[in-house]
């Protein structure tokens, strides 16, 4: 888990309307969610069933799709 230091905006009746972080606070929670993306992906690959590639040759499959 991720310790952020955040801190909030309020309008004039004090709710919450947004919320100020620290650059490196803001880079490390992209960096888990980047993170997060690509477990899922693997776990959507995995249950799919579909049968595994090489990787070179699936490098190989996709620069050939792009000519």
């Amino acid at each position: 888990m991720i310790d952020v230091k955040e801190r909030y905006i309020t309008d004039e009746k004090g709710n919450r309307t947004g919320v100020l972080l620290d650059i490196d606070d803001y880079n490390k929670i992209l960096d888990e969610l980047e993170e997060l993306y690509s477990i899922r992906a693997y776990d959507a690959a995995k249950a799919s069933g579909d049968e595994a590639i090489p990787f070179e040759e699936a490098v190989t499959e996709i620069e050939s799709s792009r000519k």
